[in-house]
Parts: structure tokens; sequence; C-alpha cells
């Protein structure tokens, strides 16, 4: 198990969370916070903005960083990510940042080559390469879904070990608060792998009523999402998601929670019983 102690006075350190508002982001912050650790919100919202599309928000945001979490929205697979990521990467370090932790995802080429950007940076690195959330259905894209009943999307009868956001924030605040992470790369997936179809049923015995799964064509799922207004990158993301990323290649699980943080995963099932308690997923009326 890795040193449950900060190696450093915490006020020796400044560490940026990329992303501060988002899914990972606001978890990662609100533990870095509860350590006593100095931390500096990165997002458009932010007292210092910031914003990816845009450099010259980048530098008084990495004025005094030691430590950065990089979360790059929506994916890493988006294209212009990998040229985005490493200007950052480069500013950053000579800024004086001396670890990065990339967030990254399972069995995306593009996330990967974004991995070696930060593997070669001539800094401390972490990488940390996630599973689908368990929370895409609580706080995300399908949770109007869950609350209607019906999970419809274009995904085929292939397993998934979908990890949940609270362990990858606790993977993330180890790498960048305790010795022993740097140099590490921890894919994180929950403890068993389920189909769509699975996590639906175990979905339906934490609410108690049924939410079924119902698998549509990746056109007609395409074509929806193009419909609702969202923008053009947000359609060609969740084509690829499902098209690339959930053709069997990651149907494993890994061991990344496990050697981070000396415990096991949170299963979904916990998970969803939890959500269902919060009272979130009851239907809109």
């Amino acid at each position: 198990m890795r040193n449950e102690t900060d190696s450093n006075n915490a006020t020796d350190r400044l560490v940026l969370v990329l992303g501060g508002t988002g899914k990972t982001g606001r978890r990662v912050a609100a533990q870095l916070a509860e350590r006593g650790v100095r931390t500096r919100i990165g997002s458009r919202s932010a007292r210092l903005p910031f914003d990816w599309a845009d450099q010259d928000t980048w530098d008084a945001l990495l004025e005094g960083v030691t430590a950065a979490y990089v979360n790059y929205a929506p994916d890493l697979a988006i294209p212009g990510a990998k040229e985005a990521i490493r200007a950052f990467v480069d500013k950053a370090v000579a800024k004086g940042v001396q670890h990065l932790v990339l967030l990254s995802g399972r069995g995306e080429e593009e996330a990967q080559a974004c991995e070696r950007i930060i593997q070669e940076a001539g800094v401390e690195w972490t990488v940390v390469r996630a599973s689908w959330f368990n929370q895409n259905f609580s706080e995300g894209e399908f949770l109007g879904m869950v609350q209607d009943g019906v999970i419809a999307l274009p995904a085929a009868d292939i397993p998934e070990p979908f990890v949940d956001v609270n362990d990858i924030a606790d993977v993330v605040v180890a790498a960048l608060t305790e010795e022993g992470h740097a140099f590490e790369v921890y894919e994180v997936t929950g403890p068993r792998m389920l189909t769509f179809a699975e996590l639906a049923k175990a979905i339906s015995v934490a609410l108690g009523r049924e939410v079924q799964f119902v698998e549509v064509p990746r056109e007609t799922f395409s074509a929806a999402i193009a419909d609702s207004g969202a923008p053009q990158e947000i359609v060609w993301l969740t084509d690829y998601l499902f098209s690339t990323v959930l053709d069997g290649r990651n149907a494993y699980i890994s061991d990344g929670i496990e050697r981070a943080l000396g415990r096991p995963p949170r299963d979904f099932s916990d998970f969803a019983r939890e959500i269902a308690a919060t009272g979130v997923w009851e239907a809109v009326a």
C-alpha cells in the first residue's frame, strides 16, 4: 500500500486542477483542500479563467504551480487534443511544473499519444487511464435516460468494467500528494465487467423499479444527438466511443486502483444503491 502521508509540506505546493468543476476535477480539488494543499482551479469560470482554446489564459494560471492534474474536455480523442496537450505541457514545464498527472482513456490511440507527450516532458508524470464512469448515469450524459426508465444506446452485448469517479479522484490525489506514484500508468477499472443490460438491471434492483436497456442503431443515436443541438465534436465523440472503444478491446479488468491505493475498487452495485438513496434517479414529472 502506498504511503498515506504527504511527503512534503502542503504549503510548499500549489496544485493546478484543470477541469476543476467537472466530474473528476471537483472531487480532486475537494480532496486536496481537505489535505491542506494549496489548489488552483482551472476552468472558464474560475478567478483565473482557463480555456483550452485560448493559450493566452495559460500563463497566469501556471504561475507558481508545482504540480498539475491535466483533464482535457470532452475527451483526448477529439481532433486537436494532442496539439493542445503538447502546447500546455511545454508551457507548464517551462513555468516550473514538476509533476503532471494526466487523465487518459482506455483503448484510445489518441489518448495514448497524449500520454507519450507527458512521459517525454522531462518531469515526473503519472497516467490515470480510466474506463467508462459510473457517474455518467448519475450526473452525466445518461442521467435522463435512467430517470425515464430506458437506457437507449448503440451498445452491443460487450461488457465494460465501469469505474467509480471517486476511485479515479482518490488515485489522482494520491499521485499528486504522495511518494511512489511517479512514472506509473494506473489503468483504473471497476472490480467486474457489466454489459449495458446488466448495468440497467443493477440500477433497477437499487431503484426498485425497472430500468431497461434498449440497443439502438448507431446512426439513429448519432442523428438524435445531432438533432438535440449538441456541438459537432460531441456528435463525433459519441459515435467514436460506441463504434471504437466499445468494440471489446476494453473487456478486461485492470489492477490500477489496487496498485495505487492498496484497496479494491468500488462495485457498481454499491454505487447504484448510494445514488438511488439520493433520489436523483426518480422519474421527472
